[in-house]
């Protein structure tokens, strides 16, 4: 789930100022990957920033571009009133508003993140890590209600995360819109990442052949299994003619990034022929496209080897 509280900001800053993102939340919910992912986008990025610093900053000089910082509770200084005060000061520094991208995860997740990696947790370094999870969300509890974007990344990769973040904070008109196109199986789920979402379970399914059951929607036996279908021309010319419709509308809008998601039972055959044409003609338009099969990256371990373990 991603949970904009307060727009985000869709416009380019004003002259002389610049974004700062306050990035939080629970530990292991992947504060560190998001920071990354900003520092990517070109943000300056200090992570496990003392509070005792927020000061100095908000009197410091104006800020030479967008600036993300990582609060952690493992800080003996950290509080959530202390930090909202300091959103304050800052705004003045950066000529404009102070966000704070907050990184949730259901304490089952967090739990098992502990578990796999046999780290402690840093509230309650002798104790169970459940303990420490719950008197973590008693501190951050302000600070999740304040929140201008809120990312739950319980059932997010690192690479999904990295997306979102991607989504929420890429600069504006900085680049051209990117796009994805996304397949995925229904059985597992919508990805939360998605911005379209179109069903492709209507199609002829190739599972339904045992020559072909095996195979997938990149094969051209498939592909044309699935293309044999009657319905099938009409239905990607009304999605390739929406997307034409809208890829320049949302770029207009300043959008950085928008996802297109194809889904069919098993995320196996339809949608991924579907997603590949999809990609292949909007390329062919001249759009900067990636292409995701998630079901078949889950299968070949592709994605990432300590799956959502890996968040920081």
């Amino acid at each position: 789930m991603t949970r904009p509280l307060a727009p985000p900001l869709s416009v380019a800053p004003s002259e002389g100022s610049h974004r700062v993102v306050l990035v939080t939340g629970p530990s292991g919910a992947g504060r560190s990957t998001a920071v990354r992912a900003l520092e990517d986008l070109g943000f300056e990025a200090i992570d496990n920033l003392p509070l005792s610093f927020l000061p100095r900053l908000a009197k410091g000089p104006p800020l030479e571009r967008p600036l993300a910082l990582g609060l952690d509770v493992r800080n003996r200084d950290f509080a959530a009133e202390a930090i909202l005060k300091a959103q304050a000061r800052l705004a003045a520094v950066a000529g404009g508003p102070v966000e704070i991208l907050f990184l949730d995860c259901s304490d089952e997740v967090l739990l098992r993140r502990y578990s796999e990696t046999r780290r402690p947790h840093p509230l309650t370094p002798e104790g169970p890590p459940s303990a420490g999870i719950a008197a973590e969300r008693t501190l951050l509890a302000p600070l999740r209600e304040r929140a201008d974007v809120l990312i739950d990344t319980t059932a997010l990769t690192p690479h999904e995360l990295r997306a979102q973040v991607d989504r929420w904070f890429a600069p504006p008109g900085g680049r051209a819109l990117a796009v994805t196109v996304e397949s995925f199986s229904y059985k597992r789920g919508l990805p939360p990442e998605l911005d379209l979402v179109l069903d492709c379970r209507f199609l002829r399914n190739p599972h339904w052949d045992e020559a072909l059951r095996p195979r997938d929607g990149r094969d051209p036996e498939v592909a044309a299994f699935v293309a044999a279908d009657p319905r099938h021309d009409a239905f990607f010319a009304k999605v390739l003619d929406l997307a034409r419709l809208l890829l320049p509308a949302y770029r207009d809008e300043g959008k950085a990034h928008l996802s297109i998601g194809l889904g069919c039972t098993g995320g196996q055959h339809r949608s991924v022929t579907m997603a590949e044409s999809l990609a292949q003609a909007l390329a062919e338009d001249g759009w900067r496209v990636s292409k995701r099969h998630r079901e078949l990256e889950r299968r070949a371990g592709a994605v990432s080897h300590r799956g959502p373990g890996a968040m920081t």
